[in-house]
């Protein structure tokens, strides 16, 4: 008969196993404080803590009713993997490609995503990046507030619907990114407190108390977010995890969660001879959190990087309000900055903070290390009306951005849709089953908005249907101006990328970028090409600091003239210049 175990050292005298409707006691482990296990049948089961009420299992693989009902086994040798010994690729020099399972496809699952990945392999990204796929209530949801972090969400397709859209991914030449989500759980169904220490008072985050990461029983809850990661990688075949949030980790401890986190994944890599990564999401604005242990470090192989996307959206867009108005003075002279030396708050006074943030990106070489991108689902959905900036700038503009992200030092990241400009918003959407819950939502996305002078009856509802169906990307636009146009756009800037090296050189030393603020003007140099920005709303000559040799691609028209090129109103160009250095960095005017 199966083994069942459970970590619950909050049970005082008794923990029972439920399965099929019967009840079987477990022991409690002698050599494992706080653990109990024992046999009982196979089915679907739950636990229940000194005669309480039956609870789903935290390791639990498969909720088939939901974070609430009871849990079930899964057999994760019985997957047939076509292609079993892929060992897939790094993360430098790759492009990403993020994408919300829900909102992809009308149908919203796996196998409807998969159908859609030749769009993404004609596209040229390297890698999908899929938001959190761990249970939460009802069917439509970000995936933020999951309660399961070893199952997968049933509406998507469950754990085998993942299984098949990671070998579908894999045999187009794809991997897998998936982003999961520790330093929080969501308010419904989140029933690991009844277990044991799984959070702290030691800590206090914008969700309430902190996970357990340095207090008392922290050493298992570690090992159960750990497991959950290392499972992802594992079972799913999942190539790298995105972390959400991980300034929200609170943990004093000698060790810091993420570096133990990145040592297992280290070794796990070794085991299974795969390239395994993990990448940050952090507005820390510290190199550490890439650096290796022995630099004292956390050892994560890259980290999102918001100072690009902020300096580069209040360029396109001139946009002020918020953390915005850091960026919003001087944008190009901060765009500049990020190119040339990864952080914008690198030290510097943060007007939205109240103090002085961050410290200098080292080293140069290691742009791949940090993600840009001009639109993400924090960038788009957490707006009030869940507007894409397509919504508001020309096609023009819109490639002049594509431009600086797919030429840039960093490494790439895609919002799904960006590619051809999508026209439907991404909206906030809830489908939480507890109707106090749902309201309370409500009227807290309204009241955040109200504060910022949205009217209420604006502001999306979340708990709508309609706001779920309004997020779905409408694929029928591809064939449609001026959405066709850019897409072939984004696909020349992955092809120029994959082809010329210096156009993806992750070393910010070997970049320079001259800008003129006023007129809107901006050309960052990468090796023997340069990035022709036009902002202005003029037709203007930009010196390309050496004789023109080639307009290599251009969106908007755009002719040399000797050590010039000549770029209509929002308008950018790809030239290549003859041989000849010029010095890195960044200036101003040139």
């Amino acid at each position: 008969m199966p083994r069942y175990e459970v970590w619950a050292p909050n049970a005082a005298s008794r923990v029972r196993v439920d399965v099929n409707g019967f009840g079987y006691d477990l022991a409690r482990c002698p050599d494992r404080d706080g653990w109990w296990s024992g046999e009982a049948p196979a089915g679907d089961y739950a636990f229940r803590l000194d005669d309480g009420p039956p609870l789903p299992d935290p390791r639990s693989a498969r909720q088939p009713h939901g974070p609430e009902g009871p849990s079930r086994a899964v057999d994760h040798a019985a997957f047939r993997w076509s292609r079993p010994g892929r060992r897939g690729r790094a993360l430098p020099g790759a492009v990403l490609y993020e994408l919300h399972v829900g909102t992809f496809t009308a149908r919203g699952t796996f196998d409807a995503a998969a159908e859609r990945l030749d769009h993404l392999v004609e596209l040229g990204v390297d890698f999908v990046e899929l938001m959190p796929v761990c249970p939460f209530p009802g069917r439509h949801g970000w995936g933020y507030d999951g309660v399961s972090l070893w199952a997968v969400h049933e509406p998507y397709g469950g754990p085998e619907g993942l299984k098949r859209f990671v070998d579908a991914a894999h045999r187009k030449g794809l991997g897998v990114v998936l982003d999961v989500v520790h330093n929080h759980l969501g308010p419904s169904g989140n029933h690991l407190p009844a277990y044991g220490p799984y959070f702290t008072d030691r800590h206090h985050t914008p969700w309430g108390s902190a996970v357990n990461l340095d207090a008392p029983g922290s050493d298992e809850v570690r090992a159960y977010l750990i497991g959950s990661a290392l499972a992802w990688l594992r079972d799913y075949r999942i190539d790298g995890l995105r972390l959400d949030a991980v300034h929200a980790l609170a943990d004093d401890r000698a060790v810091h969660f993420l570096e133990e986190l990145s040592a297992e994944v280290g070794r796990l890599a070794v085991a299974t001879n795969r390239p395994l990564f993990l990448i940050a999401e952090s507005d820390l604005n510290t190199p550490a959190t890439t650096a290796p242990p022995e630099a004292g470090g956390q050892g994560l192989t890259a980290q999102w990087s918001d100072d690009f996307h902020h300096a580069l959206h209040c360029a396109l867009t001139g946009e002020s309000q918020g953390y915005y108005g850091d960026f919003a003075h001087a944008p190009l002279a901060a765009l500049a900055k990020t190119l040339t030396r990864g952080f914008f708050h690198d030290g510097t006074w943060s007007s939205f903070r109240g103090r002085r943030h961050g410290r200098p990106f080292t080293p140069p070489g290691n742009g791949h290390r940090l993600l840009g991108y001009l639109q993400t689902h924090d960038q788009v959905g957490n707006r009030a009306l869940g507007d894409r900036v397509s919504t508001s700038l020309s096609p023009g503009r819109l490639a002049c951005g594509a431009a600086l992200v797919l030429t840039s030092p960093f490494t790439p990241m895609l919002f799904m849709g960006e590619e051809w400009g999508a026209a439907t918003p991404w909206q906030y959407f809830t489908d939480h089953t507890d109707p106090d819950l749902a309201e309370a939502v409500r009227q807290g996305r309204r009241r955040e908005f109200t504060g910022h002078g949205w009217a209420a009856e604006a502001v999306p509802d979340p708990q709508e249907p309609a706001t779920v169906l309004r997020s779905v990307l409408d694929w029928t636009e591809l064939r449609r101006a001026p959405h066709a146009e850019l897409l072939t756009w984004y696909r020349t800037l992955i092809r120029l990328r994959r082809e010329h090296p210096e156009l993806s050189d992750p070393d910010l030393g070997a970049v320079r970028a001259d800008f003129d603020e006023a007129a809107g003007r901006l050309v960052v140099h990468r090796g023997p090409y340069r990035i022709a920005v036009n902002l202005g709303p003029d037709g203007a000559a930009l010196p390309l600091g050496a004789t023109g040799r080639e307009v290599v691609a251009a969106f908007g028209a755009a002719e040399l003239e000797g050590t010039a090129v000549r770029l209509a109103a929002d308008a950018v160009a790809v030239v290549a210049v003859r041989p000849g250095r010029t010095p890195a960095g960044t200036t101003g005017p040139p």
